[in-house]
């Protein structure tokens, strides 16, 4: 996202007004829209979207970890909560948008900042015209399981004026 001139921050209304739900991740990826402030603070970008499918990339740091010296949990969360989301949003159509109402991970393995690159790979379930679902999984470059989720997404209407 920064690598196409993007910086974090919020599109208005008007920067998407027309635009599907993946026209906006493209646009973020391309750097045509500010991506979420949070990715810089988790270490974390999407690296790639499509029609029900999102590709999350994290690196935890130090400031990820527990006391125990292992990353927090809530970084997993959030890393799958946003590949998740991000699946949903794909296949959403201009003026819809999306929340997540349940998320229920388990975390398989501990991972630390020497583990590296970790990436949350989601994919759409169920896209109904209230109520979406998909499922994601984190792994390392050597294809390990560190875990895994299940959301449900609850499709928002943009008001007709």
């Amino acid at each position: 996202m920064r690598e196409g001139g993007g910086a974090p921050g919020f599109a208005d209304a008007a920067q998407i007004a027309g635009m599907s739900g993946r026209q906006i991740l493209e646009a973020m990826m391309q750097g045509r829209l500010p991506y979420p402030p949070m990715n810089d603070a988790l270490n974390m970008t999407l690296l790639e979207v499509g029609e029900g499918r999102a590709v999350f990339q994290g690196i935890a740091l130090r400031q990820h970890c527990n006391p125990l010296g292992t990353v927090h949990g809530g970084w997993f969360a959030t890393l799958l909560d946003s590949a998740l989301g991000c699946a949903v949003q794909s296949v959403l159509q201009s003026g819809q948008s999306c929340t997540t109402v349940e998320l229920s991970l388990n975390i398989v393995r501990a991972a630390t900042p020497e583990t590296g690159p970790l990436r949350a790979t989601a994919k759409l379930i169920h896209g109904g015209n209230q109520l979406a679902t998909a499922e994601a999984r984190i792994e390392d470059d050597k294809g390990r399981l560190y875990a895994h989720a299940t959301t449900s997404c609850f499709i928002l209407r943009k008001s007709a004026p």
